[in-house]
């Protein structure tokens, strides 16, 4: 597995400029040795700490919060998130989803209806991200 995260790295390093070049598909053949590789373009987003910071009741942030999860749910029932999951440490950075879209704009569509967000309380950055398709978390 260690291999495979270096040869991503390395292959995502080399090639991002022929990338740019190109249409950008979402997804190429990569051979490393006797082993071809389908990678294939997702989107990262990075969830950080709104700007909001006003108090709010508890009964209010557990009502934001089970919309936010309420609102991934859904994103993830209909396909356009394939991963999620929250930062195990208290900073900025609060989490992240994987999106399998075409477009950055999709992503932006889908994450500006979460009530965390809509709400100032949560704020993202949004990363193209390239990995081998198929590749899984044990």
């Amino acid at each position: 597995m260690k291999r495979l995260i270096i040869f991503t790295f390395v292959l995502i390093s080399g090639l991002a400029s022929a990338q740019e070049e190109k249409a950008n598909p979402r997804e190429f053949e990569m051979t490393e040795g006797d082993t071809t590789y389908v990678m294939k373009q997702y989107f990262m987003l990075i969830y950080l700490s709104g700007d909001n910071k006003e108090e709010i009741s508890k009964e209010k942030s557990a009502e934001l919060q089970k919309g936010h999860l309420g609102h991934i749910n859904k994103m993830a029932e209909e396909g356009a998130v394939q991963m999620a999951g929250p930062f195990g440490d208290q900073t900025e950075k609060r989490g992240i989803l994987i999106f399998d879209v075409d477009t950055k704009e999709e992503v932006v569509e889908w994450v500006s209806q979460d009530p965390l967000v809509k709400a100032g309380r949560l704020k993202y950055e949004i990363h193209p991200w390239w990995t081998a398709k198929g590749s899984c978390l044990e």
